[in-house]
């Protein structure tokens, strides 16, 4: 229970660095590459949101939902960070709160494997 909390309260913080970031992007891919980054975010934090609140199975989708919206997430970071939309440091620094979602996820989706 705690673990669902911490990883909750770190997307939180993942998404509150992360939109003020999205609205400076250029205008031109905001319907395209900045929205699919905004959504799979959005979709990580809902999938633990319907983690937390089911069991079994239910969970174990809701979890594996989650973690393919964290790597579709990495995906459009990592393009931000190419095309210079975000610099080193804030792509090391997204990077990081990512990397500890993902090893919070990841323990929450061992602990839940059925068997």
């Amino acid at each position: 229970m705690a673990q669902d909390l911490i990883l909750l309260t770190r997307l939180f913080d993942l998404l509150a660095w992360l939109m003020p970031k999205a609205e400076h992007f250029p205008r031109a891919h905001r319907t395209t590459v900045t929205l699919r980054l905004m959504n799979a975010a959005l979709d990580c934090q809902e999938a633990v949101f319907a983690a937390q609140a089911c069991r079994d199975d239910e969970r174990r989708r809701a979890l594996r939902a989650a973690d393919a919206a964290l790597n579709r997430l990495r995906l459009y970071l990592r393009l931000a960070h190419h095309w210079a939309w975000i610099n080193d440091g804030q792509y090391a620094h997204v990077s990081g709160m990512v990397a500890e979602i993902g090893k919070l996820l990841g323990g929450w989706i061992r602990q839940n494997k059925a068997g």
